[in-house]
Formats: structure tokens, C-alpha cells, sequence
């Protein structure tokens, strides 16, 4: 489970790297209170978006310029998200639980990375009892496709945006300006 001190506020600090030639590089750090950000059902192409069953997002950084988004992702025994691919590459860390893809022979595990490579549809389930947290770095657009491979859905950093601004909306919660990058 992640620790958290609460002291911890949001904090922009502007902070200067030296590249290879001695220039100065600005680099934006972004620090926030992570319990200032609600956890809400994950976009399912078999289900409502709002509405899935046994999988939650809690957002972490959308970054609009690039087209990319982080959250981490729960899923319950038993949740899956459907069938998907990527059309960029997506990191993935393991915090708690294991889950697997249909498609591979293969579990991620706690502290276990996982790299996908865009272009392959996949469905990603967790059988553990104790279901399964991950933390994804995703980049482009993810596509739902159902059982025929027709494309159901698809979302960018904007769908994402939406999501967590109309669910905030929806439910009276604060806005964290922190995770817009």
C-alpha cells in the first residue's frame, strides 16, 4: 500500500537540469495531496463508462501537449477491462495484487513493470482474491473493441479529462488543478 505524508500539499516548483551542452533546462515538479483525488469507475467498452463494475481510476496527471495520462488503476476480484489496444506504448507498475492478460500466459505481480507496445488488442482481468492496483502511464488513444473487433469506443487524454472533470461535477468534488500537466 502507498504511504502518504499528509503534510504533503501541492507544490509546483520550477526546478533547472543541465542538459549536454551546460544549458539550463526548466523541468515543471508536481507534488499533490493523492487523497484530494476521487476514485471513479473505469471506462469499459461491455459497460457505461460511469458505471463499471469492479474497476476504479483514480487520475493522476493529464498531460494535453502530448496526449498522454497516469492513473492507477483498481481493479476487483473477479473486474476486468475489455478488450482494448493501445496506439501508443503504456508503462505499467505493479502496487498491489496480480492480474493477467486472456490473450498471454503471463501474471503481473506486486513491483512487477510491464511495457506494452501499441497495436495489439488485449483484455486485462484479475483473478486474485484481493484484487489488483497498478499505476499506468499511458500514451495516444486506448479503443474498445467488442467480441467481433468492431471499435465501441475510443479515448485520448480529452475523454480522460472529461471523465474526471464530469465526475467531480457530478459528485460536488473539488477540482485538484495539480494533475493537469
Amino acid at each position: 500500500m502507498l504511504k502518504h505524508n499528509p503534510r504533503d500539499q501541492v507544490l509546483p516548483k520550477k526546478i533547472l537540469f543541465k542538459n549536454h551542452k551546460t544549458r539550463r533546462v526548466p523541468f515543471l515538479l508536481l507534488s499533490f495531496d493523492p487523497d484530494n483525488v476521487p476514485g471513479m469507475p473505469a471506462p469499459d467498452a461491455s459497460t457505461p463508462a460511469r458505471d463499471a463494475v469492479d474497476a476504479f481510476i483514480r487520475h493522476l496527471a493529464f498531460d494535453v501537449r502530448n496526449n498522454s495520462f497516469t492513473n492507477v488503476l483498481w481493479v476487483k476480484t473477479g473486474g476486468k477491462l475489455g478488450r482494448h489496444r493501445h496506439r501508443g506504448p503504456v508503462s505499467g507498475y505493479v502496487l498491489e495484487g496480480s492480474w493477467r492478460y486472456l490473450e498471454y500466459d503471463w501474471v503481473a505481480r506486486p513491483g512487477g513493470y510491464v511495457h506494452e507496445s501499441p497495436g495489439v488488442i488485449h483484455t486485462l482481468v484479475c483473478d486474485d482474491p484481493n484484487g489488483m492496483k497498478t499505476v499506468f502511464w499511458l500514451n495516444g488513444s486506448l479503443e474498445f473493441y467488442d467480441d467481433d473487433d468492431n471499435l465501441t469506443d475510443t479515448f485520448d487524454v480529452f475523454w480522460y479529462i472529461d471523465h474526471y472533470l464530469s465526475y467531480c461535477k457530478e459528485h460536488g468534488l473539488p477540482v485538484n488543478n495539480a494533475l493537469f500537466v
